[in-house]
C-alpha cells in the first residue's frame, strides 16, 4: 500500500513513534510529511497530531484520509482532548479512528479503543499509552482497509474543547499541589511546562517520578 502520514508538529513527541511505525511497516511504501503542501496521493493518508484541515480537493487524492482523535467521539471534539479530559479527572481515554471531513472530528468511525490512565501517570507515561494505542489503530486501518464497515457518528452537537494556550498551564501557588496535580502531570516540561509566578518572576515546574 501507498501510505502517507501528515504530522504538522515536528517537535511533538509522537514523531519518534511514527518513525518506528514506518520502519515496522517496510513492506508498504510509507512516507511522512509535515505540511499539506508536500503530500501527493496514495491509498491512505493518516492525520496524526495535525493542525491543518485538508480541503476535499486534497482528500480525494487518497482512497481514505483517516484521523486519530483521543476522545470518545462525538464527545470530546476539538483540541488536545485527552489533556482536557485528564485535567477534569478522567481515568480512561478513548481513541477514535475516523474519516476526515470538512467539519472537524465528525467523520465516520472505523474503530474506537479505550485505555486506562493511572492517576499517578505523568506526561511521558501518558504519551506512551496514547501513542501506543494510536499505532495499533493505524495497524488496524491497514489490515482492515478493504473490509472495515465504518459507523456514522450520532448527529448531535457537542461543545468542542478549545485550543490550549500557555495560560492553561498556569498553577495557582495559593492552591494545594494535590488539587492541581492532574494539571501538573499532563504538562510537557519541555514544550508546554506548568508554571507559576512568584514576586513577578515566572518559575517552570518539572515533575518526575522517584525510582529507588
Amino acid at each position: 500500500m501507498n501510505i502517507s502520514i501528515l504530522t504538522t508538529a515536528t517537535k511533538h513527541p509522537v514523531h519518534a513513534h511514527l518513525e518506528r511505525w514506518m520502519a515496522e511497516n517496510a513492506e508498504h511504501k510509507v512516507s511522512m510529511f509535515h505540511s499539506s503542501d508536500q503530500i501527493t496521493s496514495g491509498d491512505i493518508l493518516f492525520l496524526v497530531s495535525c493542525s491543518e484541515i485538508l480541503p476535499i480537493s486534497q482528500r480525494k487524492e487518497f482512497k481514505k484520509v483517516l484521523v486519530i482523535h483521543a476522545s470518545n467521539l462525538p464527545y470530546g471534539r476539538g483540541w488536545s482532548p485527552h489533556i482536557w479530559a485528564i485535567i477534569n479527572g478522567a481515568t480512561e481515554i478513548t481513541l477514535s479512528l475516523l474519516e476526515a471531513e470538512d467539519s472537524v472530528d465528525t467523520g465516520n468511525i472505523w474503530r474506537q479503543v479505550s485505555i486506562p490512565v493511572p492517576k499517578t501517570a505523568i506526561f511521558n507515561e501518558i504519551n506512551e499509552l496514547i501513542f501506543s494505542a494510536e499505532l495499533k489503530l493505524m495497524d488496524y486501518a491497514v489490515k482492515n482497509f478493504y473490509t472495515v464497515e465504518p459507523e456514522r457518528q450520532p448527529d448531535i452537537y457537542t461543545r468542542p474543547w478549545p485550543k490550549r494556550s500557555p495560560k492553561d498551564s498556569l498553577v495557582d501557588i495559593n492552591q494545594t499541589i494535590d488539587s492541581q496535580f492532574d494539571l501538573i502531570r499532563v504538562c510537557d516540561p519541555n514544550r508546554f511546562p506548568a508554571y507559576f509566578y512568584k514576586n513577578g518572576v515566572r518559575f517552570n515546574i518539572k515533575i518526575e517520578k522517584h525510582h529507588e
